[in-house]
């Protein structure tokens, strides 16, 4: 029983997100559902956009079905909060795919998902110390200053910090990493392929949570089929700003493996700290873009790095610390994601404008 599931699970999300996806190649231009290519100055035809809403439907009409049936087991105000958070962040992103919303208003709306998936219970509760064997005490507890709510479980106010922050970074992270098609969705898939093995494993053990990772793993694999260099449609931020929140929620699921996650999305959360600065040193606003911010996948396309090149680089790296991440222990996760953070560095760096080509032989 468990194998057909993790198997036919993840297949049939897949097969599902691809008949979507030609459903949208089809309709969405007769509907005028296409891309704005003469905002960046790029010349060529109109693309189906944004097919990251046929992610989405994806994914909530497996989860209805796995939580009614599979799961055997009544729906959960945790169920209901993480649906509700995805069609509202579905519905504005998809707004924000048509008409650029203010950025501001964005923040506020990615603070409610945030919350809201929070309130319901998906929360981290604390976070284990790197430094345990020297510092003494083996996690930080996040679980304090609590509001008497008893229905919503008395939740803490350093606890949602922490959460809000969490699902903002991992949101944000793919949506600004999504500047090279296929990207997002090659990463996600590590992720979630990640995550699965993750739960399947002793140190978690949820055989649910595994067939949920899997299946997202399928849903973003049918994305990249349509959404990568010389593409077909385009996902958007209505795509990849799901990607961005699972990612981040099953993280928290998995009993709060931040540190897995982060190795997980390492290339782009590093990417999105260092964009963020570099326009703060700017005196620009972090969340708004323009021509002068740079992500890793500019420099490289600008240093003759081809896009195929760049997602084999984000990929491997993906891989490289994901996979480690399943075996590393708390203070081995540490290093890893210091080494990790210096690699991107290295890449930053020799990658400027300025600096001598790195590109490889082609």
């Amino acid at each position: 029983m468990s194998l057909p599931l993790l198997v036919g699970t993840p297949l049939l999300c897949f097969a599902f997100c691809v008949i979507l996806h030609l459903f949208a190649l089809k309709f969405f231009p007769r509907w005028g559902l296409l891309d704005f290519p003469e905002r960046y100055g790029l010349k060529r035809p109109r693309l189906p956009y944004p097919t990251g809403v046929a992610a989405v439907i994806t994914f909530l009409l497996f989860f209805a079905i796995f939580e009614s049936t599979i799961a055997l087991k009544p729906w959960s105000l945790q169920a209901i909060g993480l649906m509700t958070a995805i069609v509202l962040l579905a519905a504005v992103s998809f707004a924000d795919d048509r008409k650029p919303l203010p950025a501001a208003g964005r923040l506020a709306i990615q603070i409610l998902v945030a919350g809201v998936i929070f309130l319901t219970g998906t929360r981290i509760y604390t976070l284990t110390n790197p430094l345990a064997s020297l510092a003494g005490g083996d996690v930080f507890a996040l679980h304090t200053f609590e509001i008497p709510m008893a229905a919503l479980g008395n939740p803490s106010l350093i606890g949602m910090l922490f959460t809000v922050l969490w699902l903002g970074l991992t949101m944000n992270a793919l949506n600004w990493f999504d500047g090279i098609r296929g990207q997002v969705s090659v990463l996600s898939v590590l992720g979630f392929l990640t995550i699965g093995l993750l739960s399947l494993s002793t140190r978690v053990g949820d055989f649910s949570l595994g067939i949920i990772a899997f299946a997202l793993a399928g849903i973003a694999a049918a994305c990249l089929l349509f959404d990568r260099p010389a593409p077909l449609s385009l996902i958007g931020d209505t795509g990849a700003m799901f990607f961005g929140l699972m990612l981040g929620a099953l993280t928290i699921f998995t009993g709060g493996k931040v540190a897995t996650g982060f190795l997980v999305l390492g290339v782009p959360l590093i990417d999105l700290g260092f964009v963020i600065v570099r326009r703060l040193l700017k005196g620009t606003s972090p969340l708004k873009g323009n021509e002068q911010d740079e992500h890793l996948h500019h420099r490289l396309l600008r240093r003759g790095w081809t896009e195929w090149q760049i997602i084999a680089l984000t990929t491997a790296l993906g891989a490289s610390f994901g996979i480690a991440a399943l075996f590393l222990s708390t203070l081995q996760k540490f290093l890893a994601a210091f080494a990790l953070v210096l690699i991107m560095l290295w890449l930053s760096l020799r990658s400027a404008p300025e600096a001598k080509s790195i590109s490889p032989k082609t």
